[in-house]
C-alpha cells in the first residue's frame, strides 16, 4: 500500500512553459490524502526558478519538499571535502556557491547544452584524467525541450567523458538509488511504501524499481513513445495517460 508519493516534474506536471491539463488540480487533491516530494533531474535552472516556476503553476510546495541533483551533489562535496570543477548551464552555478572553493576537484556535470563545446569537455576530461571523482547531475539519455521535441540530455556527454577518462560517473539524480531514498526517508516513508510517478520509463520508472522503489507509475505524457512500458526493465506498475489518472489509480491503493 502506499504511503507517499514522488512526482517527476518536465513532462509530468508541465512541458516548457505550458503546464499540462489538470496538473495542479490533480496535485493538490493527492496532497491532501498523501506526503508528495517533487524530484527531478532538470539541471539547466536552479532551484529558485524551479520553485517559482511550480508555484506560478499554481502548484503549492515548500522549498525543502523539492529534491534536485545539484543538491544531493552539493552534500556529497561537503562530506567528502572536495571543491566542484563544474560543467553546467551558467545558470546552475547559483546552486554550488557555498561549495567549498579549496580542496581537491570533483568534476561535476550537468545539462550545459551549448556550453558543452570541445574546451569545455576536454578541460573536465583533463580533471578526471588526473583522478578527480566524477559526479554527474543525472545521465538521461534524451528530453523534451521548449520547442516540444526530444533533444539529447546529459547523459552521452557523461558516457563521452566515462570513456575518455576511464573513470565511471557517480550519478547524484534519478535512478541513483540514494536519491529516492532521501526523498522517500524526507517523508517518513521506506522505499517501499512509495509511489513515483513519471514519464521516463527508464530513469524514472526502471530506475525506482531497481531502487526497491514499491510502485512506480509511467505517463503517457511528455517524453513518452509508444511502448516504452515495456522497453526497459523493470516494467512500470501501471501505464497511465496522465498525472490526473495517476492520482486517481494512487489513491485507489494508499495505506488505510
Amino acid at each position: 500500500m502506499i504511503n507517499g508519493v514522488l512526482l517527476d516534474l518536465s513532462g509530468v506536471l508541465y512541458v516548457g512553459s505550458s503546464v499540462l491539463p489538470g496538473a495542479v488540480d490533480a496535485v493538490a487533491r493527492l496532497r491532501s490524502e498523501l506526503p508528495v516530494r517533487f524530484v527531478t533531474n532538470s539541471t539547466r535552472s536552479p532551484k529558485r526558478v524551479l520553485l517559482e516556476k511550480l508555484r506560478g503553476f499554481g502548484f503549492r510546495l515548500a522549498e525543502d519538499e523539492l529534491f534536485t541533483p545539484a543538491k544531493a551533489a552539493c552534500d556529497w562535496l561537503a562530506t567528502n571535502r572536495h571543491s566542484p570543477h563544474l560543467l553546467v548551464y551558467p545558470d546552475l552555478q547559483e546552486d554550488f556557491a557555498d561549495c567549498a572553493e579549496e580542496g581537491p576537484a570533483a568534476v561535476v556535470l550537468g545539462d550545459a547544452g551549448k556550453f558543452f563545446t570541445f574546451d569545455a569537455l576536454n578541460t573536465a576530461f583533463r580533471v578526471l584524467y588526473k583522478g578527480a571523482p566524477f559526479l554527474a547531475l543525472a545521465a538521461n539519455r534524451t528530453f523534451k525541450d521548449d520547442d516540444n521535441k526530444i533533444s539529447i540530455d546529459a547523459g552521452a556527454f557523461v558516457a563521452a567523458l566515462e570513456y575518455s577518462s576511464g573513470t565511471t560517473a557517480q550519478v547524484m539524480g534519478k535512478p541513483a538509488p540514494a536519491f529516492f531514498a532521501a526523498a522517500a526517508a524526507d517523508m517518513g516513508c521506506t522505499l517501499t511504501e512509495i509511489a513515483m510517478i513519471g514519464d521516463d520509463a527508464e530513469a524514472d520508472i526502471a530506475g525506482a524499481l531497481k531502487a526497491d522503489v514499491g510502485t512506480a507509475l509511467l505517463l503517457r505524457t511528455g517524453k513518452y513513445n509508444a511502448g516504452d512500458e515495456t522497453r526497459f526493465y523493470p516494467t512500470p506498475t501501471a501505464t497511465l495517460d496522465d498525472i490526473s489518472d495517476a492520482v486517481e489509480w494512487v489513491l485507489s491503493h494508499k495505506a488505510t
